[in-house]
């Protein structure tokens, strides 16, 4: 994260990220790991001096171990939420995140697991759109958004501070 566009400011942390909307086959790409019980969208934060579709493509690529290719932005995504969990340290978070739908294989591609942040495994698993209400998944947009697939690109604001599940 030394190389992230991010800062922290007392109490508060700003991110910079770049995300990817993975789907094959009416199912979508979600990453999880070892320490926390929800599944979120394969992505990370956009190094200095790197655009958003440059990290989001490096991003994939260390998640994945597949190159994907962009289809189109999708989602300009502004998000607020209180960091309880393993990785944000009780930091109010604010998060402004690009996402970006990327162009299908035709296929699901199994992905080896082991992939670590510091001492935290992460995985990722396909999960069909029509399944996604029995997981807890973030960002919290994302089923309708899977949907509706809207043409174009939306813009989202959420706010989950205080959210329960974490």
């Amino acid at each position: 994260m030394e190389n992230d566009c991010c800062m922290t400011r007392g109490n508060s942390w700003f991110r910079y990220r770049a995300a990817a909307i993975i789907m094959e086959e009416d199912c979508v790409l979600l990453a999880g790991n070892d320490q926390e019980d929800y599944l979120y969208s394969v992505g990370g934060g956009v190094h200095m001096g790197e655009t958003a579709e440059e990290a989001v493509l490096r991003e994939v690529r260390e998640e994945t171990s597949v190159s994907y290719e962009i289809d189109r932005l999708a989602v300009i995504h502004e998000n607020f939420w209180d960091g309880r969990g393993a990785f944000h340290g009780g930091l109010n978070c604010h998060e402004i995140a690009f996402y970006f739908l990327m162009k299908p294989k035709g296929r699901k591609q199994v992905f080896p697991d082991g992939t670590t942040l510091g001492t935290v495994r992460e995985f990722t698993r396909w999960i069909p759109v029509e399944d996604l209400d029995r997981y807890t998944c973030y960002p919290s947009f994302l089923k309708q958004y899977l949907q509706e697939r809207p043409e174009g690109i939306v813009h989202i604001v959420t706010d989950e501070r205080n959210r329960k599940d974490l």
